[in-house]
């Protein structure tokens, strides 16, 4: 029996305890920062596989190794744990039982897959050259989010090379979702609040009005988007919130402007504070009005590394058939796995999970979001052969 035949054996036979895992999550989801018994959960069945070396690097968050017979490179695989503050609207039998807490977007599937992998991989120690370690990453959705804790926590030390998977209900279940390069987006948040002076809405010559200073703010701050920056750099920035005013015969004194940012570009992404303050303070100093600037730097880019990706594509190709990898578009999502990036070389996949036979149609972060459970087993067997291959074993 070959090796590859051996491991797709122990793959299969791994399967419905994955999706029992899945569902037990999915039941009993928590928010980030607050993964306590999810946690826990993930601590107790890595337990039971034996050969691991399990510890906390923060609270919420699980670290399990395994040491090869070996020595040779150590491969990082990542599994976001954390739920959203939705209430669930499926009537599956394994719906939540926390109320307004959903698994929303995957992470059950996620973890639930990484478990499966570590299982499978304590039955094969033997054949382990160097270190698979399992990052079991508590909040994701939340900034400023657990990888970069992990990595404060030393979670990446002397790793070489890291993956991380999403089940994603835009792609078709049986289809591999790559990227080469930037595949997701740096995400930042501002506020600006405008101070004039109000006044009666009759004599608006008496007063310094921030709604008219700030539609033209409002209206200034795309110009960044389509006259100070390249073209072929992607970037969103998008006002959200506009506040001001009590009364409608009244001019306020003041009014509060929120909004996100969305870049590709690492430089980009350090340089935009200064383009919007600057405009920002250039209208508000011509009317006479004044301006408190706060701008909040979220999740970097998410960029994956050439050759880790062309490794993983390669993986695709040889264990799922050339028809099931899918170039993904970059998007304008974020997500914290940059964190891991910035330290060591990574690739970030999408697992295909829609199936409109079955209904399975709803985008993520929706009341009725699911995936097909059978993307569980791809997820699994993605991480077992992709980590084989970086290890560079013959099988």
């Amino acid at each position: 029996m070959s090796q590859t035949i051996m491991i797709d054996d122990l793959i299969e036979a791994v399967k419905d305890e994955v999706i029992a895992w899945r569902r037990y999550l999915h039941k009993y989801p928590e928010l980030s920062f607050q993964e306590e018994k999810t946690a826990q959960f993930v601590y107790e069945k890595l337990q039971t596989f034996g050969e691991l070396e399990i510890s906390r690097p923060t609270k919420t968050s699980i670290m399990a190794r395994l040491i090869g017979q070996q020595p040779g490179k150590v491969i990082a695989l990542r599994a976001d744990m954390d739920a959203l503050p939705i209430v669930e609207e499926n009537d599956f039998d394994f719906v939540s039982q926390n109320s307004g807490v959903m698994h929303a977007c995957g992470h059950d599937g996620h973890t639930a897959m990484l478990l499966g992998t570590a299982k499978i991989f304590t039955q094969i120690k033997e054949q382990i050259k160097g270190e698979v370690r399992f990052l079991f990453q508590h909040a994701e959705e939340l900034p400023p989010g657990g990888a970069q804790e992990m990595v404060r926590a030393g979670a990446l030390d002397g790793v070489d090379m890291i993956i991380g998977t999403h089940l994603l209900s835009t792609l078709p279940l049986g289809k591999i979702g790559l990227g080469y390069g930037p595949i997701m987006a740096g995400a930042d948040t501002f506020n600006i609040t405008l101070v004039g002076k109000g006044g009666h809405a009759s004599q608006p010559e008496l007063t310094v009005d921030p709604i008219a200073i700030g539609t033209q703010v409002v209206s200034n701050l795309q110009h960044i988007v389509s006259r100070y920056r390249d073209a072929q750099d992607a970037l969103v920035i998008s006002v959200t919130q506009f506040h001001g005013g009590s009364a409608i015969n009244v001019i306020p004194s003041k009014v509060s402007i929120g909004g996100s940012v969305r870049s590709f570009n690492p430089q980009q992404q350090v340089e935009i504070p200064n383009f919007i303050e600057r405009i920002v303070k250039g209208i508000t100093e011509a009317h006479g009005a004044t301006y408190e600037f706060d701008y909040q730097f979220g999740y970097a880019p998410t960029i994956n590394d050439e050759e880790v990706t062309r490794l993983m594509d390669e993986t695709v190709c040889e264990v799922f058939g050339e028809e099931s990898r899918e170039i993904l578009k970059p998007i304008m999502g974020s997500e914290d796995f940059s964190a891991f990036q910035e330290v060591v070389p990574g690739t970030y996949i999408g697992i295909g999970a829609r199936n409109e036979e079955k209904g399975i149609i709803y985008p993520h972060h929706h009341p009725k979001f699911t995936v097909d459970e059978q993307a569980l087993q791809n997820g699994v067997k993605l991480y077992v052969h992709g980590t084989l291959k970086m290890l560079n074993l013959t099988y």
